[in-house]
């Protein structure tokens, strides 16, 4: 046959193409690394590939497909991204190791009526109105204005991740009480069904087993699957009836013994005696 005469097909399959793969995009303070090794335990032949952004850039990796999905702070900013909360994080207020404050474990927002509070641009907490004093220009970064507790100009009050990823030895943080607090979620486009490699890590981070962990739509597919009905027993042989000449021969509940000849009755045929019947 020649390639004229071969019917039409679908394109065999590019070999040099990508594999397929899932990016996640995740903010400063949040830590994937759990969740990441449980992916790569349970799906090794789709890499994970991360890419941390700042809060100002993480929605718009989303909306642009930089990333299939982010770990992100709320609120999320639009209607066309779906979000699931994971966890609330704790407040706290950095300061230095010699303040007064470092000899007690919480301390609260009218504690900080003295003291200038910086209010960095890319602030997470969403506050109305910042307490404390408020410093005469906001410094641009979180991590600048940890710069500044450092230099004794003020404290800082932040997601307690985040107190802990600008750690410096000089400085300590306290628990602060009666202020917002940072809500971290997962989020990705907006869409009737989640992509599948989209179902598998909210599976992940909510903590499905292996099993269902399969994504929505593998799931319902397995839902089908076991719906189907078991098959039953092998089926009765198709042997002569009994000769009983009238209806309902051979059952209990004719009132009349079942015939003898052929050594059982009819009933018998439908399965043997000693072996109970399969469920179906």
């Amino acid at each position: 046959m020649t390639g004229s005469d071969a019917s039409p097909s679908a394109p065999s399959p590019d070999p040099s193409a990508d594999p397929p793969s899932f990016r996640l995009a995740y903010v400063p303070g949040v830590t994937p690394s759990k969740w990441v090794r449980i992916w790569n335990e349970r799906l090794p032949d789709v890499p994970l590939a991360l890419h941390a952004v700042t809060p100002a850039e993480a929605f718009g990796a989303l909306r642009e497909g930089a990333a299939d999905a982010g770990l992100v702070r709320l609120p999320v900013d639009g209607d066309d991204l779906s979000a699931i909360p994971l966890y609330t994080e704790t407040t706290v207020v950095v300061i230095p190791k010699d303040h007064l404050f470092a000899e007690v474990e919480e301390v609260s927002a009218e504690d900080l009526a003295d003291e200038l509070v910086l209010h960095p641009l890319d602030d997470t907490l969403g506050w109305e109105r910042p307490p404390g004093r408020p410093a005469f220009e906001r410094p641009a970064t979180t991590a600048d204005a940890v710069e500044l507790v450092a230099a004794g100009v003020g404290l800082l009050a932040v997601p307690q991740s985040l107190a802990r990823l600008h750690h410096r030895k000089d400085l300590t943080y306290r628990t602060l009480n009666e202020v917002p607090q940072s809500r971290v979620a997962l989020s990705w486009p907006a869409a009737d069904e989640a992509p599948d490699l989209v179902e598998e890590f909210i599976g992940i981070v909510r903590g499905r087993t292996v099993n269902s962990t399969r994504g929505r739509r593998a799931e319902e597919r397995k839902g089908q699957k076991e719906q189907k009905p078991a098959k039953s027993g092998k089926p009765a042989k198709s042997g002569k009836p009994a000769k009983s000449g009238k209806p309902g021969a051979g059952s209990r509940t004719s009132g009349r013994p079942a015939a003898r000849k052929g050594g059982t009755g009819g009933s018998a045929r439908g399965g043997r005696s000693g072996k109970p019947r399969r469920r179906s």
